[in-house]
């Protein structure tokens, strides 16, 4: 167990699990997450402060243990994205790896996680790695083994868990229940980025963790079936909004401190609400659409045009509070120097162009009209 991230929460947890104000909570600690994101940037490494915060107010296992209200989920991450993006990332990661062992895991699985996430533990998900990937051997007599490294595993060293996709010799990849934290096999240098520091996504080095048939979640393929696989982009998309959200406010706030704001930039910032609360209102829907029991493919096909539609607002929404702001905003005392450099990054998400294209391609072929509504 890492030091500084799990910890015995259990008596407070059960109780906060079902609160119904955990969203009125979690906005209430915005600025306790934004001051650890800016420590964790400064200092290049993991935000343990802002992680023990969302332990201690419940996050992590109300949104872990249960199938989440798709809405409430969606203002989580978007509350937890304007406050960091890095913890936003880390957040989302451990909600995507509680929802994969719910939807694939076996019972026994099921209850580890329950019991994990009731003394705080963190779960990641890993699966881009270098083009040899991460195998899964199996010996004769012996249990399965995995060999090769992730790369861009976020918090590796410092989360309990990540579920990671390997190969075997022959079928499709798996998913792996694989141990995080152990600061030896992690990599933190190789992550020399600008932006997103907080989320320490250096390598990991799995050669030799045990695979064996209590750590396999589901069937081969799982991780890759559809719609579940491109319709769950719309949880990053929901903390990419809160970014875009954290971008407009520092817009609005020089603007307000102007005696006198220059026109053009009160129409750049007029724009720059319009494009936000479009994003804002494609993510609610996307989530409605996206975790609804009775999903279909149209719903991945609608992810993916989302995920268009959140990029091209955050784009304009930083051209614009950039420009207004100026120089200052590339100070790194500036807030507006970290903001952005985060949201640029974080958007960079595998294949959006393909996204895009497979979005059009699914609208050239179905036929999405229903009476006067389009899609």
């Amino acid at each position: 167990m890492p030091s500084g991230v799990s910890a015995g929460r259990g008596e407070h947890l059960a109780a906060e699990r079902s609160c119904p104000q955990i969203l009125n909570v979690l906005q209430g600690a915005i600025e306790a997450f934004r001051r650890a994101g800016r420590e964790a940037d400064r200092q290049k490494t993991f935000p343990l402060d802002g992680v023990q915060a969302l332990r201690d107010l419940g996050a992590l296992a109300h949104f872990g243990a249960d199938e989440p209200d798709p809405l409430e989920l969606m203002e989580a991450l978007r509350i937890v994205g304007r406050a960091d993006l890095s913890l936003g990332r880390i957040f989302e990661g451990h909600v995507n790896a509680c929802a994969l062992i719910r939807w694939y895991g076996s019972l026994a699985q099921l209850r580890q996680l329950e019991r994990s996430l009731s003394t705080g533990q963190v779960y990641g998900v890993w699966n881009t790695e270098q083009p040899q990937g991460v195998r899964l051997c199996v010996a004769a007599g012996e249990p399965g083994r995995l060999v090769g490294a992730k790369t861009f595993a976020t918090g590796g060293g410092f989360i309990d868990w990540a579920i990671v996709t390997a190969r075997p010799e022959v079928g499709d990849p798996v998913m792996v229940l694989a141990p995080a934290s152990d600061p030896l096999r992690a990599r933190p240098e190789t992550w020399q980025v600008r932006g997103m520091r907080g989320t320490v996504s250096g390598a990991y080095d799995l050669t030799g963790v045990a695979a064996t048939d209590d750590r396999l979640v589901g069937a081969p393929g799982d991780y890759s079936r559809e719609p579940r696989l491109s319709a769950g982009a719309w949880r990053f998309a929901a903390v990419q909004l809160g970014g875009i959200e954290r971008v407009v406010t520092l817009f609005r706030d020089q603007l307000a401190a102007s005696a006198d704001p220059d026109p053009i930039h009160r129409a750049r910032f007029a724009e720059a609400v319009a494009e936000c609360r479009s994003a804002y209102l494609r993510v609610r829907e996307a989530a409605v659409r996206a975790e609804n029991a009775n999903a279909v493919d149209d719903a991945a096909a609608f992810v993916r045009l989302c995920r268009g539609v959140v990029e091209r607002a955050a784009l304009r929404c930083m051209e614009a509070a950039t420009r207004c702001v100026g120089t200052k905003a590339f100070f790194e005392d500036h807030p507006l120097d970290q903001a952005c450099r985060d949201l640029g990054l974080y958007l960079r998400q595998p294949a959006p162009d393909r996204a895009a294209d497979s979005a059009a391609l699914d609208f050239l072929i179905q036929d999405r009209w229903t009476g006067d509504r389009l899609w």
